[in-house]
């Protein structure tokens, strides 16, 4: 044994080839720790001081290669500033170099998931062979950064600028057909087959038959590019990838340019460029929040996994209600492998169903990740039915009709007493206490909460709602459900309108006040927008339609009439939404809203201004009164903020990793920005509390933080302290 550590293990074969073989104790995946890379400074040295070695391999004794560097270190390391990590990254440049410039030909052996860091690390030696199910990426630039250990210095010598800028710009993981094709990888083999792979390749290195020094010589030297192909390479590029990431997301931009300062430079003067530009951005609040983001999903996923592991397995659902809805969570099960019932009253609303699922299934087959036969296949997973024939075998049953409290009633209580006594059931509904749909039942505590997102297909979140009797078991097969449709399943207490709505009522009460002062609603879209959300509230509300507002809004003011009473109507003041609705504008479904809608050439609504929709709005409005950016911004966001922080108060949510994440999954809160208590955060709860009781004094209860806000404020507390202290 050459060397021997905690993640890191160095073996000599008789025949004078080492392996090097990544396996770190206590976790079921490899990552690159600053401990793990201490180890490979330690092992390079060993190797080095070997005598009459012929040859490297690096392996993997886990089912992924190196999934990466370890994420959660990243906080406390962007704290230490700029030169901090300027050094460690020479360091590690020094390491990575090293095998690179070893006396003998490498090889690295590919057996599973390669990413960032771990990509980085295989980028180092002279060959590359790759399992056929593994994959490869540099996904950096996905957490505010880019790939700061060698990557943008490597990956486009090895593959050329356009397919390096592809992968890093655009963050992807990369299957083993592509990586081949563009010269990533040299060969392809089943996983069984890899060892022999490697070894074959440094057989043929070693005999002379391969030039592993030319090979070596191509990643030292400056790109071949002349100038014209310089600029058609990067300023193109540079273009194109501005305008998809948007200007909230630096990171792919300066990747480009990273790649393309580089390019004329020799290894060490290109990893200092890279070094440079990897600080400059880790030290930039996108990035911290990004990673945070990344953190914040760790936990979700590992309370799901902790349900799952207690959850009976779900192998049969049904879906009760079939139009756009229903069609969507039987395409989404049915996608997934999970057999799925879908029952109506009505003929007519099952071929809608039928048509939505076809529809998203067709759409796969056009972007080609499904085959037309595969379609065909999955298909057979819905079976539609008019009678609950069927029902007896059915593990889970989401009830997805009108939102209706009598009308839910009713088919709960019908089908409650056709399935078995362990069956679940759970209530796709958006506002309606779960504990209130529970009185009838017979089995309460197999009852909760399931509510999707609409389009179904798209929005990653599910509330899993806990009512008063729901018991632990009903929550696990519910959350286990969710995971296997591909779905973030977030556990939620029951309230009126649960998580996400009840935040983003608060944000549509500050947006009908900011209209009864006059603002232009066209104008608090652009700037909420240019704020990072994918649509302002006017648009939105004509999303989800005005009538669907309108009632969540009563249920709101019913719940919590000090602070939300007037999302219900009363008074004499009409609310600009009220108006849209009576005058029947209720958005998108029927082409009048705060917009008008015309179907672009893709057959999708595309909106347009309408002079009747501003006579309406200013018709609700007392004043007229020009409001700034700053002051647009901090009136729609410190209600939503606000409400946030009572729901985690009030135990709605359990922390605020899961708050921040159901309103990033959920409502499309902007990601860079991290979430709703991560953006007070940012600005201080001291600060936010000032700017919170400054407006409280004009517009009342909406603005006014709670106590225990007050009480953070004043000990100088945050809600994510140890990463704030990092």
């Amino acid at each position: 044994m050459i060397y021997q550590g905690n993640a890191i293990t160095v073996a000599r074969g008789d025949d004078d080839l080492a392996t090097l073989t990544f396996d770190l104790q206590g976790e079921s995946v490899n990552k690159l720790s600053s401990a793990v890379i201490r180890e490979l400074d330690e092992a390079v040295k060993a190797i080095q001081a070997e005598s009459d070695l012929k040859g490297l391999v690096l392996a993997s004794a886990k089912e992924a290669f190196i999934v990466g560097a370890d994420i959660t270190e990243f906080q406390g390391m962007f704290g230490k500033g700029a030169e901090f990590l300027e050094s460690m990254l020479h360091r590690v440049h020094g390491i990575f170099n090293a095998i690179e410039d070893l006396p003998f030909p490498t090889v690295t052996a590919i057996n599973g998931l390669a990413l960032g860091g771990g990509c980085e690390v295989l980028l180092t030696t002279d060959f590359r062979v790759m399992g056929d199910k593994a994959q490869i990426g540099l996904p950096e630039t996905q957490l505010g950064i880019l790939p700061g250990w060698g990557g943008c210095v490597r990956l486009p010598r090895l593959i050329g600028a356009d397919n390096a800028i592809e992968w890093i710009a655009g963050g992807t993981q990369n299957r083993a057909d592509v990586a081949l094709k563009v010269g990533a990888v040299d060969a392809v083999v089943p996983n069984d087959q890899l060892e022999d792979a490697a070894r074959d390749i440094l057989a043929r290195a070693i005999a002379g038959e391969l030039d592993y020094r030319a090979r070596r010589e191509e990643k030292m030297q400056p790109l071949k590019l002349n100038p014209i192909e310089q600029m058609m390479a990067f300023e193109t590029a540079k273009g194109y990838v501005a305008g998809k990431a948007g200007p909230h997301y630096p990171a792919p931009v300066e990747a480009i340019k990273v790649i393309q300062k580089g390019a004329g430079e020799e290894r060490a003067r290109a990893q200092a460029i890279e070094a440079k530009a990897f600080a400059k951005l880790a030290m930039t609040e996108v990035a911290f929040n990004l990673v945070g983001l990344f953190m914040n999903d760790q936990v979700v996923k590992k309370k799901g996994g902790r349900y799952e592991k207690q959850a009976r397995p779900v192998k049969q659902t049904a879906v009760l209600g079939a139009g756009i809805m229903g069609g969507g969570i039987a395409y989404q099960s049915a996608s997934k492998g999970t057999p799925i019932l879908m029952k109506d009253i009505k003929d007519e609303a099952i071929q809608l169903g039928l048509k939505e699922a076809r529809k998203l299934f067709a759409k796969q087959v056009e972007r080609k990740k499904l085959t037309t036969e595969q379609m065909a296949e999955k298909l057979t997973n819905i079976r539609p039915t008019l009678s609950y024939g069927d029902f007896g075998n059915v593990d889970l049953v989401v009830e997805a009709v009108v939102e209706n409290p009598k009308v839910k009633d009713a088919v709960l209580t019908e089908v409650e007493g056709l399935v078995g006594e362990e069956t679940i059931l759970a209530s796709n509904t958006s506002t309606i206490s779960i504990t209130r749909l529970a009185q009838n039942l017979k089995r309460p505590e197999n009852f909760c909460g399931m509510h999707f997102f609409n389009p179904v297909h798209r929005m990653p979140l599910v509330e899993v709602i806990r009512g008063e009797k729901t018991s632990d078991a009903a929550v696990a097969a519910t959350v286990a459900y969710a995971r296997a449709m591909g779905k973030t399943p977030i556990v939620v207490n029951d309230c009126p309108g649960f998580l996400v709505n009840r935040v983003l009522f608060p944000y549509f009460g500050g947006f009908s006040l900011l209209m009864q002062q006059g603002a232009d609603f066209q104008r608090v879209d652009k700037i909420m927008e240019k704020f990072g959300w994918p649509m302002g509230p006017a648009y939105l509300l004509d999303v989800v339609g005005m009538d669907t507002a309108v009632h969540a809004g009563e249920v709101m003011a019913e719940g919590f009439p000090e602070r939300m009473g007037s999302l219900g109507g009363g008074g004499d003041d009409k609310s600009a939404i009220q108006a849209m609705f009576e005058n029947e504008r209720l958005g998108q479904k029927n082409a009048r809203g705060f917009y008008a809608y015309e179907e672009d050439r893709k057959g999708k609504p595309k909106k347009v201004s309408d002079e009747a929709a501003i006579a309406l709005v200013k018709g609700v409005a007392r004043e007229a009164r020009e409001f700034s950016d700053e002051e647009i911004i901090s009136r729609m966001m410190v209600p939503l903020c606000l409400e946030t922080v009572r729901c985690l108060e009030d135990g709605i949510v359990g922390t605020p990793a899961e708050a921040d994440m159901a309103l990033i999954y959920g409502i499309g809160f902007p990601p860079f920005r991290g979430g709703a208590l991560r953006y007070i955060d940012a600005m201080g709860v001291e600060a936010f509390v000032k700017l919170a009781d400054g407006l409280a004094e004009e517009l009342g209860p909406l603005y006014a933080p709670t106590d225990k806000l007050r009480e953070m404020a004043a000990a100088g507390e945050t809600f994510y302290a140890a990463t704030a202290q990092a």
